[in-house]
Parts: structure tokens; sequence; C-alpha cells
């Protein structure tokens, strides 16, 4: 075995108007999980997609094993012994989760699928990820949390030599997280090299060896043993200076009449008995482990999932939401998706026209006409204010990274002066500068009267973000819980109301 399993050097990638890697360099070594880390836009995507064959560098060379490689498509890539994960999910929804598991390497008996073996393969690695997914299950009737870890045992089917993981805990819970963790530690001691990209520091510091940190497509720090770094340092490689964040400070208790509230609330996809209620201008969290049901009782909220019982009353009168369209145009109330690729952004459009779908009907000419001009002029102050990086307004929306189409997905809602606003996942993909200031951003648009209701499933961001919490598990609502900030105090009492729910229903 080489000191080496793969090494970049002078890794450039020219986009049209962007220069989106200028000689980046990477070395990653058998038996190590190593940090790759920057904010969003710093090229951090643009270095994996290359060494995984979905693009080729403009400059630069690849070296897998000591030998110089040039892989023209991932399949190439594969074939060298690199698996990866990336941001963006590449499931077939219509495929089985045993089928996605296998789709690389697909079990065959006397040159036919072999469904029994791709099954039972599939339910191998599910276990390992302490999945309770049925393998024959359609991949679109999952969770987007379940559908990320499914990306991970597809990747980890594969027994790749490098495994590249592009944010693996975006959207999962801790629970989730350290059964990951488990694994990778497992795979780092078979010799495994692994490159680890997240924008949670605390998951960086657990998990990594060495950390390489790019900063503007351009190497910050290099190949670092993680134990020479602390938080302070690396954030200062981040962002080019110290003191880069900022504490929330305090928020004082709402005090406020009652904006959203559901009574009895009952759904088609399993909901049942939920009863909550939000103020005026409250931030109300909600957290919960994977299949809890909180996304889904946001999508009923906005009339794109059916409410089959029980009462929604906005304003004290009771509210019938039959579209999404009818939840912005007659209650002004909008989601941020925490699928923004799926649902949320329309990657072929531009900046412009993906923020200001949400306002046309307000900025039309008689007739429905609506100028570019009339547009931009509309949405221009909501990109200056979210500082998001962009060319142009025109820019296409799918060439920028990850963190900036999240945050078009929430200036498309700002600009739209909602009165309830739902965020779900509101800093996945986003770097840790940008993060800090979108949790402040919501406490702005929350003192500015809107009531907000933010999905998280990083417990540090909701027990920072929210004034009370909700708690859900298998459907329902197991508590609400006045939030003291104390992040020990409040994880214990969520995780107290999801395990005392289960041993209840187990007893009954």
């Amino acid at each position: 075995m080489t000191d080496v399993a793969l090494k970049i050097e002078n890794a450039t990638k020219r986009f049209p108007g962007v220069l989106a890697l200028d000689h980046a360099a990477l070395e990653l070594r058998p038996g190590e999980v190593h940090a790759l880390l920057g904010e969003n836009g710093a090229g951090k995507s643009t270095l994996i997609k290359i060494i995984t064959g979905v693009h080729e560098p403009t400059e630069g060379t690849v070296w897998v094993d000591g030998e110089e490689v040039t892989f023209k498509s991932p399949h190439d890539a594969m074939d060298a012994g690199i698996g990866a994960v990336h941001q963006e999910r590449n499931l077939i929804p219509r495929f089985t989760v045993a089928e996605n598991i296998m789709l690389e390497a697909v079990p065959t008996k006397r040159g036919q699928v072999d469904y029994a073996e791709m099954r039972r393969q599939a339910e191998y690695w599910l276990s390992e990820l302490d999945l309770d997914i049925d393998p024959d299950l359609p991949v679109q009737r999952l969770s987007v949390a379940q559908m990320q870890l499914l990306e991970i045992a597809r990747a980890l089917s594969l027994k790749s030599r490098v495994l590249l993981l592009d944010e693996p805990t975006a959207s999962i819970t801790e629970h989730e997280v350290q059964v990951l963790f488990s694994f990778l530690r497992k795979l780092k001691a078979q010799g495994v090299a692994i490159l680890f990209v997240s924008h949670k520091l605390e998951e960086v510091f657990e998990i990594c060896d060495r950390v390489t940190v790019l900063r503007d497509g351009k190497n910050a720090c290099t190949n670092v043993p993680i134990s020479d770094l602390n938080r302070d340092g690396v954030v200062a490689h981040m962002v080019g200076r110290d003191n880069a964040l900022s504490d929330l400070g305090h928020r004082a208790p709402v005090d406020a009449p009652t904006k959203l509230e559901l009574k009895d609330v009952s759904t088609r996809i399993g909901h049942s008995n939920v009863n909550l209620h939000a103020k005026k201008g409250e931030v109300l969290g909600f957290y919960g482990l994977v299949g809890a049901g909180r996304s889904e009782l946001a999508r009923a909220l906005i009339g794109a999932d059916k409410i089959t019982g029980g009462q929604v009353l906005i304003d004290g009168k009771e509210a019938k939401i039959s579209s999404v369209q009818d939840a912005l145009r007659k209650y002004q109330m909008g989601y941020v998706s925490e699928d923004r690729k799926g649902d949320g952004l329309i990657l072929a459009h531009s900046v412009a026209d993906n923020i200001g779908v949400t306002i046309w009907h307000k900025i039309a000419k008689f007739g429905g006409f609506v100028t570019d001009t009339m547009q931009r002029k509309s949405v221009r102050g909501f990109v200056d204010r979210l500082e998001v990086k962009t060319p142009s307004l025109q820019q296409t929306l799918g060439n920028l990274s990850g963190g900036n189409q999240q945050k078009v997905s929430v200036a498309k809602w700002l600009a739209a002066e909602t009165e309830i606003l739902i965020i779900d996942e509101p800093t996945v993909g986003v770097d840790i500068r940008t993060k800090g200031y979108l949790h402040k951003l919501i406490w702005e648009v929350a003192e500015a009267g809107v009531t907000v209701l933010v999905i998280s499933s990083d417990m540090p961001e909701i027990v920072a973000v929210a004034d009370r919490l909700i708690v859900m598990n298998e459907m329902q609502v197991v508590g609400d819980l006045p939030n003291s900030r104390d992040y020990d105090e409040m994880s214990q009492k969520i995780m107290q109301s999801i395990v005392g729910a289960s041993d209840l229903k187990e007893s009954a």
C-alpha cells in the first residue's frame, strides 16, 4: 500500500465567468479521514467533481496510488476505486431502495438480475447504517434524510479504497451521525482513505485527522494535522480573518397573539391529533429523528399534501389551503424546502427568475406582463442582503455553489413578504459564516412580525435559534418545550421526549 492514496496538484477549473478552482492541491492517505473545508463557492464541490470524473480539470494532475490518471467519466473514477456521496442526490425515484444501492454492481445469475441477492446485499448495507427501511420500497417514498443515508449506503456498497463524502450529515440527526461515524472509523481501520466535506466544525474535530482549507478556489492551508488547529484557527483560514463569527445574542420572550394554530390535525401521510400553536413574531423550532414527520407536516400545511382531519387556524380563523399558491396568495405563507433542488429552485433558470417567481403576480403590469428590468429591480436588494455570490442576476442558478443556491431559496420567500415562513433545514450546505448570518436573519424576520417555523436536524442550531421547541416522533408531537438556549439542558429534554414517547408506545 502506498503512503498516498490520492494526490491532486495544481487543480484549476474555469467555467464561463467563474474561476472555480485556482491551482488547488490535496493529499489523501490510506487509513485517515481528511477534512476539506471552505466557505460556499470556495471550490470544494468542484474539486470533488474533478476527482470523481464529473468534470475534467482545465489544468492540473490527479494521481491514484502513485500513478497519474485521467478520468473521462464517473465510471473511470469508480473503476479506480473512488466512491463518492455528492451534495446533489443521484437516486432514481422510481427504483427501489435495493435497486438504487446496487445500481453500480447489479448481481446477476445466469445472465439475469438476481433480485434475491440484490435484496440481501442491500439489507446488509442498510443494517450497517442502522437503517430500518424496506429494500423493496420505491425511493420516491423516502424522506430527504432517508435519501441522504441511502446515498451513503450506496457509496459504501462499492467498497472503494477512496471515499469522498460531500456534506454527508447535512440532513440527518445526531443519532444517524454517530452511526455513520462508527462505520467510518471501521473503514479507516481497514485502510480506506476518506475525504470529509462539512460545514459542521464540531464534526470535523470529532472524526478528522487532517484538514485542507480552500478559499476563493485556492489553498488557504493544505494537509494540516487537525491537532494543530482550533476552531478559531480553522475559521480564520476559511474567511481570511479572525473573529469572523459572532454570537446571536439575546432575544426577548415573545408576547404576541397566536398567528397559527393546529387543532387535532391529521394528514394523508399519517399524522394524527397534532396540536400546536405559534405566536406572531415567534421562532418555533421543530426537532425529531428521521421519519418523525416534520417536513411532511410542513408540506401538508402549505397545501402540498392533504390534511384529512382537524383544523388549521390563522389569526383565529379556519384556513382552507388546497395548494401552495393558496398558501402564498390567500394566507401569506411560504416554505423554504429542505429539498431545494427538487422542490425549491429551478436550476436551469436565472437567479433573478428564481427569486422573482413568488412576486410576479405583484409586480406584473396590466395583462400579467413582467419585464426583466422590473424583476431585477425587485430582487436586487434581496441578493445584496443575503450576499449571494453571483456574477450577475442573469447567471444560471445551477452554476452557483450549493450554499448560494440555499441563499436564493431563502431570498425568494423574503421577497414575497410572507407572514408565516416555514424554513426546512435552513443551513444545509451553508458555510459557517453564512450559517451565523442566516440565524440572525431568522431573528430579524421574526422581529419584523413574521411567524417563523424552523425545521432542523442540527440540534445545536435548533436550540440556538428557536424561542420554543416542538419535538416530533413517528408523526406525532411528543413535546412542546420552552427553550432556555442551554444546549446541555435542552438536548436532554428533547431526547427524553422522544425516548419517553417510544417507551409509552411499546408499553401500550
